[in-house]
């Protein structure tokens, strides 16, 4: 194991439109922007920052790698745990977000939603079922 690699730090997600993208995680997730310039933006969650960086600029990050487009399918799945899923539910819906699938109980004990930003980028809510 290489140690170190215990602490994440940074989420960088890569957007088609900063404005709607900063917008979103400002209306939805209520997180505070803690840097911005015409190419990104910063937003802190409790423990982690989320790198809003325009796709344009995403390259030299993963090179060779490419960039997928956005409709090219979910490349990631973003967790975050949540007492009540129903009622984050219930407030994503009225901040104008569709659910991509769920409320749904799976068999790993979880009760799940998930969602996705204005660039594909996928997010789930997940619930600790009773019992588990």
């Amino acid at each position: 194991m290489i140690k170190g690699l215990d602490r994440l730090e940074v989420i960088t997600l890569f957007v088609e439109d900063v404005v709607e993208a900063k917008r979103f995680y400002q209306n939805v997730f209520g997180l505070e922007v803690i840097f911005e310039n015409e190419d990104s933006a910063v937003v802190k969650l409790s423990n982690t920052l989320i790198n809003l960086l325009v796709t344009e600029n995403a390259p030299t990050l993963v090179e060779p790698h490419p960039i997928a487009a956005p409709d090219a399918g979910a490349r990631l799945l973003l967790t975050i745990e949540v007492e009540d899923v129903d009622a984050v539910c219930a407030e994503l819906v009225e901040h104008g977000v569709s659910l991509l699938n769920g409320p749904t109980d799976r068999p790993w004990g979880r009760r799940t939603a998930a969602f996705a930003d204005p660039s594909g980028n996928a997010w789930e809510v997940a619930q600790l079922l009773a019992g588990e």
